[in-house]
């Protein structure tokens, strides 16, 4: 059939005004002529699948949907339809597929309204087959007899991915990578043999920042300053704020040799440690977060070592989280974690929060892959 570009307008707009009247047989024959004689655009078959929709030809308004999405792949509309189609045959699976897609897409582009009422449909439809979805799985596992109690903590944070629980979280340090190290967010404290000799000091760690806090908080400084010569380009509420202070023993690989005489047992118990003696390193602390306060979500500088907090003075409604776990300090227990890591704390009480901060060397790096690395910091280009 040869439609000159007049006669293939006219039609157009008569199968437009035709749907708007509610005609939408008439509509879809409209439609359909100008399909047939190939001068179909992505728009002309959309509006074909809305006549078929319309007339509730479930076959024929997925067959325009398909030809819709191989010339626009990125029709969002389309592929909610597509969805809409593979919901009314029954296939959850595809239905799912679709409506994913195009709520992938659309977090990209700018939404008319009347999309974005068929989003929420898709996305509401959405939650709640994952919910079915992992409800079965969930019944299918304690049949097999293993019901939550009984599983491995990593099993169970693979199914609370899964399910979207939880979040895959990764190194991500903001200057320096170490490639294939385990991804780790808060290591066994068992698997260190120099934890105990550090958490038997804490009751003489605890008395002597007792006694510099007894003296007032002076030493202490905002963790966080501001430095003319270096620029930040985030706003942080704890910039030069002193709801999270410091006091150092040793910052920076450069001690401080009033606070490490008045901090003797501190200074002590942490040669314990692996403490990475390397330029910038190691970095040993007093950390006060101030009833109220809180640590927003970072990551730290490079993962060739691990953090530890020794927690000394800790109130109730307490948190600390890295990557997917939520831990409670616990006053003289240990906790060694990965600061590349995706954390943040939290002091919801009314009260100070003291942890005994320092770094030690990961345990996965050989000596000569640490002399390595020590050999990199050494030169100040290589920051």
């Amino acid at each position: 059939m040869q439609l000159t570009n007049i006669d293939a307008e006219r039609i157009v707009r008569e199968g437009v005004d035709a749907l708007q009247r509610g005609q939408a047989d008439v509509a879809r024959a409209r439609f359909e002529a100008i399909t047939q004689s190939g001068r179909a655009n992505a728009q002309i078959w959309l509006l074909l699948a809305v006549a078929c929709r319309s007339v509730r030809d479930r076959v024929a308004e997925e067959a325009a949907l398909d030809q819709l999405l191989a010339i626009e792949p990125q029709a969002v509309r389309g592929h909610v339809m597509k969805g809409d189609c593979r919901a009314a045959s029954g296939d959850d699976r595809a239905t799912l597929r679709s409506y994913e897609i195009a709520l992938l897409i659309a977090a990209r582009q700018d939404i008319p309204a009347d999309l974005r009422t068929e989003l929420q449909r898709a996305e509401t439809w959405v939650d709640e087959f994952k919910r079915r979805v992992d409800e079965q799985r969930e019944a299918k596992l304690i049949a097999r007899g293993l019901p939550p109690e009984r599983r491995s903590p990593r099993f169970q944070q693979s199914i609370d991915i899964l399910a979207g629980r939880k979040r895959i979280f990764v190194q991500e340090p903001t200057g320096y990578y170490v490639p294939e190290l385990p991804q780790v967010q808060f290591f066994d404290t068992a698997a260190f043999d120099w934890v105990p000799n550090v958490e038997a000091a804490a009751g003489a760690i605890r008395h002597e920042i007792a006694n510099l806090l007894a003296a007032g908080t002076d030493g202490f400084r905002p963790y966080m300053q501001a430095h003319t010569d270096q620029p930040r380009a985030d706003v942080n509420a704890l910039l030069d704020n002193r709801d999270w202070s410091a006091l150092f023993l040793c910052e920076n690989g450069i001690m401080s040799d009033d606070i490490v005489a008045r901090c003797p047992a501190t200074w002590a118990a942490v040669q314990h440690a692996p403490l990475p003696r390397i330029r910038n390193s190691p970095t040993v602390m007093f950390s006060l977060l101030r009833g109220g306060a809180r640590i927003e979500p970072h990551t730290g500088t490079h993962n060739a070592r691990l953090i530890c907090h020794l927690p000394l003075i800790v109130p109730p409604d307490c948190g600390f989280r890295v990557g997917n776990q939520v831990r409670q300090w616990e006053e003289s227990k240990l906790l060694i974690f990965d600061d590349t890591i995706e954390h943040e704390a939290w002091n919801d009480s009314n009260q100070d929060r003291v942890v005994l901060i320092f770094d030690i060397w990961r345990p996965e790096l050989s000596a000569q892959e640490r002399e390595e690395i020590a050999a990199f910091f050494a030169d100040p280009a290589f920051e």
